[in-house]
C-alpha cells in the first residue's frame, strides 16, 4: 500500500491516506478560493499511485492535468514557502471520455461545491476527507452557512474554526482527513501544495493529440439518435388506446370540450358492452411499471406517476 498522499502543509503535513480514499470527501469554498486546484492536486496524487480518477470537467479547467506544469512564479513561490522537496513538472495520463454511467464498488466520491449546504445532510455526514476553502459572510444567510460549515468539523482548540473560515486566503483551507482508524482528524489551517501538472485549460491541438491516442477514438465521435424514453412511452400509450368507433355507428361526433378531453386522458372510456378501457395516462403508467425491473425503479416510477395522476404523497392515519 502506498504512503499517505501529501495534499497540504503548514507547520505539519496534511495527507490523505489511500486506503481511506473511498470514504468520500468534500472540497468547498467561495468562487476563486482554490477549489479547482485542490481537486487537481488530489486527482494527480491518486493518479501517481495508479488509482483512476473520473472528473466532470465541463469548462475544461482541469484538462491541464494532462500537461506538465510550467515554472509559474506563484507556484515556485508556494513550493519554496512550503519547502516541498523533489518537486518537478509532471503530467498525468488522461483520457477524454463521454461517460454515460458509472457503477462500481469501493469508489470514493468527492463533491466540489461553493457551499457545504448544497450537499444533503445525510450525504454530508458521510464525507470524511474534507478541504474547506474560504466562505464569504456578507449577509445573515451567509453567516449562518459559515457557522454551519464550521460545526461539521472535529474542532481544534487552537483555532476558531468559524472565524478562520472567512479569513482564509487563496489556496489556503481548513483540512481534515481520516486517520488510520477511519476517524476524522481535528481540523487545521493549511496551504494546499500546488499540482505538478499545468493549471488551467489546454490548447485545442493538445486536446486533439490526446484524443487521437485515446483507446475510444472513433467511438464517441459518432452521433447516435437513440429512441428516447418519451418516444417509447408514447408508442406504448398509443398501442394501448382502444380503436375509434366506426363511422357507421349511430354515435354522433361531440363538440370539443376541455373537461371532456381531460376525462378522455385521465378517466378512460366505456365501450358499447359496458367495459371501461384504460385512459392514456393509466396505460402509460402500466407500461412504465412493466418495463421497470428493480424495486428502486418501481418506487421512483410510482412516485412520478402518482404525482402526475394526483396521488397523495402520504397516507392519512
Amino acid at each position: 500500500m502506498s504512503g499517505p498522499l501529501l495534499i497540504a502543509r503548514r507547520e505539519a503535513d496534511y495527507a490523505l491516506r489511500p486506503r481511506m480514499g473511498n470514504r468520500h470527501g468534500l472540497i468547498a469554498g467561495a468562487t476563486g478560493t482554490g477549489k479547482t486546484v485542490t481537486l487537481q492536486k488530489m486527482a494527480e496524487e491518486f493518479s501517481r499511485i495508479g488509482v483512476p480518477v473520473f472528473m466532470a470537467d465541463v469548462k475544461g479547467d482541469l484538462a491541464g492535468i494532462s500537461q506538465p506544469g510550467g515554472d509559474h512564479p506563484k507556484v515556485l513561490e508556494r513550493i519554496a514557502q512550503l519547502k516541498v522537496e523533489g518537486f518537478a513538472p509532471e503530467a498525468s495520463p488522461v483520457v477524454f471520455w463521454d461517460v454515460r454511467l458509472i457503477r462500481s464498488k469501493a469508489v470514493g466520491v468527492y463533491f466540489i461545491t461553493q457551499n457545504p449546504r448544497d450537499v444533503p445532510d445525510n450525504v454530508l455526514g458521510q464525507l470524511g476527507n474534507r478541504v474547506q476553502h474560504a466562505l464569504r459572510a456578507f449577509t445573515p444567510s451567509d453567516q449562518k452557512a459559515v457557522r454551519a460549515a464550521a460545526q461539521t468539523f472535529r474542532q481544534n482548540p487552537a483555532i476558531d474554526t468559524e472565524e478562520v473560515l472567512t479569513q482564509l486566503g487563496v489556496g489556503e483551507a481548513l483540512v481534515s482527513f481520516l486517520d488510520a482508524k477511519g476517524q476524522p482528524t481535528v481540523v487545521d489551517r493549511a496551504l494546499v501544495i500546488p499540482p505538478r501538472s499545468r493549471l488551467g485549460a489546454i490548447t485545442e491541438s493538445e486536446r486533439a493529440r490526446i484524443m487521437r491516442g485515446s483507446p475510444v477514438v472513433g467511438y464517441y465521435e459518432k452521433e447516435v439518435d437513440r429512441e428516447s424514453a418519451y418516444e417509447k412511452l408514447t408508442a406504448a400509450a398509443q398501442a394501448s388506446t382502444p380503436p375509434t368507433l366506426d363511422a357507421s355507428t349511430d354515435q354522433k361526433d361531440e363538440p370539443f370540450s376541455l373537461p371532456g378531453a381531460f376525462n378522455s386522458v385521465f378517466g378512460g372510456k366505456t365501450g358499447s358492452r359496458g367495459r371501461r378501457s384504460d385512459s392514456v395516462a393509466t396505460a402509460m403508467t402500466k407500461s412504465v411499471m412493466r418495463s421497470v425491473g428493480s424495486s428502486l425503479g418501481r418506487q421512483i416510477a410510482r412516485g412520478i406517476m402518482g404525482a402526475i395522476l394526483g396521488g397523495t404523497g402520504s397516507r392519512r392515519r
